[in-house]
C-alpha cells in the first residue's frame, strides 16, 4: 500500500493491518509518534484494517460453505474474485474438481479467463477449464490418507480447514432402523449453559432455542445438524444432549438417511462442543 501524507512531517501506511508511519521520504519508524495516533488518516487507516479483516474472515466463510456443502462453484466467478488477495488466500492451495471427479488437484493459480492451474495428486501442474469446480468436503475424498501425505509433501497450507478437518466416518450399521439420535457425545458437564453456548458461538455454531445447529447441503438435500445444550435461561449447570438432523420442514432424519457429509459435520460439531466439558479430578472422577 502507498504512503499517504499526514501532516507536514509524515507519511503513514498499512503494514499487516497496522498504522505504521515514516518522515516524509525517510526510514520507517519503530513506534507511531504520539502527534498521529489520533490523526484523521491514521484513524481512517485503521478503519480500513477493520474492514479487509472483516471481509478476509467472510472469504474464508463462504469457501468453507462451497466446501462444506460441496457446492459447484462457476469457474468465472472464481478468476474474477481470484485478483483480490482475501479471496486468493481463502482458495489457493484448496483441494478441487473439476469435469472428472476422480481427480483432484490443489489450486494454484487462476488466470483472467477462468482457467484454473491445480497441481494433480501425481506432482504435476495442469490447467482445467470446467465451467464448474467442486470444493470436495474432505470425507467425499478417496484415500484422504493419502491425500494428506501428499500435501505435507508440498507444504500445503489452507486457510479454510478441509484435507486436515477432522472428519467422522458414517457407520454402516449398528444403529436401530427407527433411530434418529447419537449419544457419543452427550453428558459432557459444563459450569453453566452460558459457557456452553458461549463455546458453540465461538466454535462458529448457530444457537438457536436450546441447540447448538450447523446446517448442511449434502447430495443436494438441506439438512440440520442440533445438539441439545440446554434451556436457553438456565443459570445452573447444563451439559450436551443427543445429536439430531432435520430436514428443511423440521422433521427428524433417520440416521440410517443421513448423508456422508452431514454426519461428519455434526459428529465434529458434537465433539468440539464435548471436548469443553469440565474434567473432574481425583480418585472418584
Amino acid at each position: 500500500m502507498a504512503w499517504l501524507a499526514a501532516g507536514e512531517e509524515y507519511e503513514i501506511t498499512l503494514d499487516d493491518g497496522r498504522v505504521v508511519a515514516r518522515r516524509s521520504g525517510g526510514r520507517q519508524l519503530k513506534s507511531l509518534p504520539k502527534a498521529l495516533r489520533d490523526h484523521p488518516e491514521a484513524d481512517r487507516l485503521r478503519r480500513l484494517a477493520e474492514w479487509l479483516d472483516r471481509h478476509a474472515a467472510a472469504c474464508v466463510a463462504q469457501v468453507d460453505t462451497w466446501m462444506v456443502s460441496s457446492l459447484p462453484v462457476p469457474s468465472a466467478l472464481i478468476a474474477r474474485v481470484w485478483p483480490d488477495e482475501a479471496w486468493q488466500s481463502a482458495l489457493r492451495d484448496m483441494a478441487v474438481v473439476g469435469d472428472d471427479p476422480d481427480e483432484v488437484g490443489f489450486l494454484r493459480d487462476v488466470t483472467p479467463d477462468g482457467e484454473l492451474k491445480v497441481v494433480d495428486l501425481d506432482g504435476e501442474t495442469v490447467r482445467l477449464s470446467p465451467r464448474t469446480v467442486t470444493l470436495p468436503h474432505p470425507v467425499l475424498l478417496p484415500d484422504l490418507d493419502d491425500v494428506r501425505d501428499f500435501a505435507a509433501e508440498l507444504g500445503i497450507t489452507q486457510r479454510v480447514e478441509q484435507i486436515h478437518r477432522a472428519t467422522w466416518v458414517k457407520p454402516s450399521a449398528g444403529h436401530a432402523a427407527a433411530a434418529t439420535e447419537v449419544r457419543d457425545y452427550a453428558g459432557g458437564k459444563f459450569a453453566s449453559r452460558f459457557g456452553l453456548a458461549a463455546r458453540a458461538t465461538a466454535l462458529g455454531y448457530r444457537v438457536s432455542g436450546g441447540y447448538a445447529t450447523c446446517k448442511v447441503r449434502d447430495g443436494g438435500r438441506g439438512t440440520e445438524a442440533s445438539v441439545w445444550i440446554g434451556e436457553p435461561y438456565w443459570d445452573g449447570e447444563s451439559e450436551t444432549g443427543a445429536l439430531g438432523w432435520h430436514d428443511k420442514d423440521g422433521r427428524a432424519v433417520r440416521l440410517s438417511e443421513v448423508g456422508p457429509v452431514a454426519w461428519s459435520e455434526g459428529m465434529r460439531m458434537a465433539a468440539a462442543l464435548y471436548a469443553g466439558r469440565t474434567i473432574e479430578e481425583g480418585e472418584d472422577a
